[in-house]
C-alpha cells in the first residue's frame, strides 16, 4: 500500500513539476532514446506504479508540447502497442518509403509556417503627398 501511495504522490507533483518529476529515480528502466532526444521509460513492478502510469517519456526540450513525441513513441505509451518500436517488427516494417519524416508543431514560434501572399491588399493605407517648395513660391 506504501508504494501506491509514494506513486499517487509522484502523479500530484505531475501537475506542478511537470514531464521532469521522475528524472533521477533509480528503479526506473529506460527504455530507448528517441530522434529527438526525448527518453522514454517503463517501470514493470506493479507494486510501485498505478495501473496504466507505469510507461512516460522525458522530453529533452524545456518547452513541453506533446507533439515532440512523435506518433510511434505515442502508440506505445499509449497501450495501444506492447512493445515500443524499436522493438516492435510490424512497426519498423510499418514505414513505406514515401512517406514524410515526422516533425513536432511549431505553430507559435519562429519555425511556424507562414504563407507568402501574393493578393494585392483590399486596404491601403493613406500615405500623404509632400511636395517640395520651391524658391519662386516665396512671398
Amino acid at each position: 500500500m506504501r508504494n501506491r501511495v509514494d506513486s499517487l504522490g509522484r502523479t500530484g507533483e505531475t501537475i506542478f513539476d511537470g514531464p521532469r518529476y521522475r528524472q533521477g529515480r533509480e528503479n526506473d528502466n529506460s527504455m530507448n532514446t528517441g530522434r529527438f532526444g526525448n527518453r522514454y521509460f517503463e517501470n514493470l513492478n506493479a507494486e510501485e506504479e498505478i495501473p496504466g502510469r507505469h510507461r512516460w517519456v522525458d522530453l529533452a526540450q524545456h518547452e513541453y508540447n506533446i507533439s515532440q513525441v512523435p506518433p510511434e513513441w505515442h502508440s506505445w505509451i499509449s497501450h495501444i502497442r506492447k512493445e515500443p518500436p524499436t522493438e516492435d517488427g510490424v512497426m519498423q516494417k510499418m514505414t513505406p518509403a514515401w512517406k514524410a519524416p515526422y516533425y513536432e508543431n511549431l505553430t507559435g514560434t519562429r519555425g511556424a509556417y507562414r504563407p507568402y501572399n501574393t493578393v494585392a491588399p483590399k486596404i491601403n493605407a493613406w500615405k500623404p503627398q509632400i511636395s517640395s517648395r520651391s524658391a519662386g513660391n516665396q512671398q
